[in-house]
């Protein structure tokens, strides 16, 4: 088994040093998983999770996020929470303080974070409200914030977006779930998500990121994965749990995460867009995919002096 080492998705810079601090004094996956994405989270730069995130049709912000421990396969989630800064704290609180469920969405989450004892927040910054309400024009970006090309989905998920928002009334006056998986000195492997999910959604819709085996997977015997991007064709596909299925056939990590976009890349989706990927084993070995070039993802050990880049593997 290799060192303790933590790896994340496309701007979990904000985190991964201080998930690596947790694991190099010897702390838990778990806790260092949470310690990364709660920096993510209130991170303020950063307009696809927590504080910030850019909000629903209605123009609030809901917030969705998952843990989920190899070694029990145990899973802890929260969809669709208003009004709480760290839904990844709350997700944790799920898997240890109500090991009966799973997964709690919107009012019922939000009382268990209130009977939790975490604290209300105002999510809707002033910034991302004006991102909010000039962020529908036609762009030749994606939507789904990683700065990559806009397919033919994005616009019309642009153009329907934009009837929601319509409707909605929204109030008066670059999205995209970060992962993190982190892997301990004992061997633990868990995988940690949170979003903010897609920008103008409509209320109470729920992306792969608080779903089991689509956004977040994790298997202590084979790996651990995640996913990023275009969050309904990972839940048909069930791609989180796809890669760990193709690392326990005997692919290494970079060419799980490329069997499962092959996959995905037979469904139907008229809102096609980019979906990404990644992967650690229990070994060390980690690795990633996109759809298109120029995308990236970051590790840390024990030995780093920072954050990491390295390139994902692109699906041909």
């Amino acid at each position: 088994m290799s060192g303790p080492i933590v790896i994340g998705s496309e701007r979990s810079e904000a985190g991964l040093p201080a998930a690596m601090e947790t694991l190099a004094r010897g702390g838990s996956a778990l806790d260092a998983v949470e310690a990364g994405l709660r920096r993510c989270e209130d991170n303020l730069d950063d307009h696809y999770v927590g504080t910030g995130g850019l909000p629903n049709a209605q123009g609030v912000v809901e917030l969705d996020a998952s843990v989920m421990v190899g070694s029990t396969r145990a899973f802890g989630a929260v969809g669709a929470v208003k009004g709480f800064p760290n839904p990844v704290s709350i997700a944790r609180a799920v898997l240890e303080r109500l090991p009966q469920h799973s997964l709690l969405v919107g009012e019922g989450a939000e009382l268990f974070a209130e009977e939790s004892g975490f604290a209300r927040a105002e999510l809707l910054t002033e910034e991302s409200k004006k991102l909010f309400l000039s962020a529908l024009q036609p762009s030749d970006e994606s939507v789904e914030g990683e700065r990559t090309a806009a397919q033919a989905g994005d616009e019309l998920y642009r153009r329907t977006a934009l009837e929601l928002v319509n409707r909605f009334a929204p109030h008066d006056g670059p999205w995209g779930t970060i992962n993190i998986i982190a892997l301990d000195a004992s061997g633990e492997l868990v995988v940690g998500v949170s979003t903010s999910g897609y920008p103008w959604k409509y209320p109470g819709r729920i992306g792969d990121s608080a779903v089991p085996g689509a956004g977040n997977y994790a298997d202590a015997r084979y790996g651990g994965a995640a996913c990023t991007g275009r969050g309904e064709l990972s839940m048909r596909v069930l791609g989180a749990r796809g890669i760990v299925a193709e690392i326990a056939r005997g692919l290494d990590p970079s060419a799980a995460c490329l069997a499962m976009l092959a996959d995905a890349a037979t469904l139907p989706d008229e809102f096609r867009a980019e979906l990404r990927c990644l992967a650690l084993t229990p070994d060390g070995r980690h690795g990633a995919a996109a759809g298109q070039a120029g995308s990236y993802y970051v590790v840390m050990t024990e030995s780093s002096t920072g954050p990491e880049s390295h390139p994902r593997s692109v699906l041909s």
